[in-house]
């Protein structure tokens, strides 16, 4: 038996907690950015959402695919390593918020 973790393994540990998704969690299908930084999510029901909102979905098992992290205090979402760089959260579009709904 190997000692070796796999390549998902070690970045899932970063992760304060990894969600379970409802059967109907929405998936992020774009980034809403603010001076390059990530302000919201636009759901795969065409939702937009705030970065907090989208946590707090998160959580709730509405989003699925994501974990939730923290840089000092504030929380955010992750993409869950799985080995596929095209459905990182990094990869996917900026959209136009407008506002946040």
């Amino acid at each position: 038996m190997s000692n070796k973790k796999s390549n998902t393994e070690l970045p899932k540990a970063a992760l304060d907690d990894i969600p379970t998704p409802r059967a109907d969690a929405a998936s992020i299908t774009g980034l809403v950015k603010q001076r390059g930084k990530i302000t919201g999510y636009r759901l795969s029901d065409d939702r937009i959402v705030s970065k907090e909102e989208g946590v707090n979905l998160a959580k709730a098992g509405g989003i699925k695919g994501v974990g939730i992290a923290h840089r000092r205090d504030t929380e955010y979402l992750k993409s869950l390593p799985d080995e596929s760089e095209n459905n990182n959260l990094s990869a996917l579009p900026t959209v136009r918020s407008g506002e946040f709904s």
